[in-house]
């Protein structure tokens, strides 16, 4: 069985160009399905209708919100259709199987003031700090995603034009960085850095972790999630929400879609329509606390 998904997996890299995130989740998906059925005795070739619908019913005993069972269910159909497509197997087992959609949920945004108090909230005379404002300014000054802000090379800043070279599987983006951020950045690099090296070693990464490597997705979400409590924000903040709030933002403040696009890094327009969303919700909202006859 592994070896089709890694056929699969191969496929999705070189002819879909999907990001790193998205693949892991379409074969975490795949995988899952056929631990399921190989628990029942069942291998890639025996799968069937039957099988999916147990599977379905398996999720949803597991508590499994009816959003991540459509993914589920979305990675299986594109992959059975490959197998299908490459004469791997004859039938897809997917084909008669429908999902109801679920309600779309619109990510949470920070308001410019809880931005501000997040910002404030490490503080820069210690080393950890100082590195934890930097890696916060950068995500908010600039909209990239969290695995491309942790990819960073030293190389990649340049301190005279005030930009970051964001290097992804889809596209390399030159993105402007604004003075205050620069500023913790550049005060990051000069004095914490050096303290985090451990032992003189050579290391590229821009973000270390205190043991002297690159910083991880998972040090990171810990540094979100102590900071957000220490800033008492209420909402649901993930490391992805000064990406989202970054976005609204700039919407708010009258940039143009296409430009945001272009700026996180989307490979269509529809993707940053979310943004548009945000705003109409927003603004409904404060019309409804606001007006007298609402």
């Amino acid at each position: 069985m592994t070896e089709y998904v890694s056929k699969y997996e191969q496929y999705l890299l070189d002819c879909k160009n999907v990001a790193k995130n998205t693949l892991d989740s379409y074969i975490g998906d795949i995988k899952i399905f056929l631990a399921f059925i190989e628990n029942k005795g069942d291998g890639l070739f025996d799968s069937c209708e039957d099988d999916v619908k147990k599977f379905i019913s398996y999720l949803e005993t597991q508590g499994k919100s009816l959003a991540t069972i459509s993914r589920n269910v979305s990675s299986l159909r594109a992959f059975f259709q490959f197998m299908q497509l490459n004469d791997y197997i004859s039938e897809n087992p997917l084909f008669g199987i429908r999902i109801g959609k679920s309600e779309k949920k619109l990510p949470y945004i920070l308001p410019p003031q809880d931005v501000d108090a997040l910002l404030r909230a490490p503080d820069e005379s210690a080393p950890k700090g100082c590195r934890d404002k930097a890696m916060l300014g950068v995500l908010y000054a600039t909209g990239i995603r969290v695995s491309e802000m942790l990819d960073l090379n030293l190389e990649d800043v340049n301190w005279e034009l005030k930009t970051i070279k964001c290097v992804s599987r889809r596209a390399e983006r030159i993105l402007p960085i604004y003075q205050d951020a620069l500023r913790m950045l550049k005060k990051y690099v000069k004095r914490a850095r050096a303290e985090m090296l451990s032992g003189g070693l050579e290391e590229r990464a821009l973000f270390l972790n205190m043991s002297g490597s690159r910083m991880t997705r998972q040090g990171f979400w810990k540094i979100v999630k102590f900071y957000a409590g220490e800033a008492h924000i209420e909402g649901a903040i993930t490391p992805h929400t000064l990406r989202h709030s970054f976005a609204a933002h700039l919407l708010a403040n009258g940039a143009e879609l296409k430009d945001i696009k272009e700026i996180l890094g989307l490979t269509d327009l529809s993707s940053a329509q979310v943004y548009v969303d945000i705003l109409k919700s927003r603004f409904q909202d404060i019309y409804n606390k606001c007006h007298p006859r609402a």
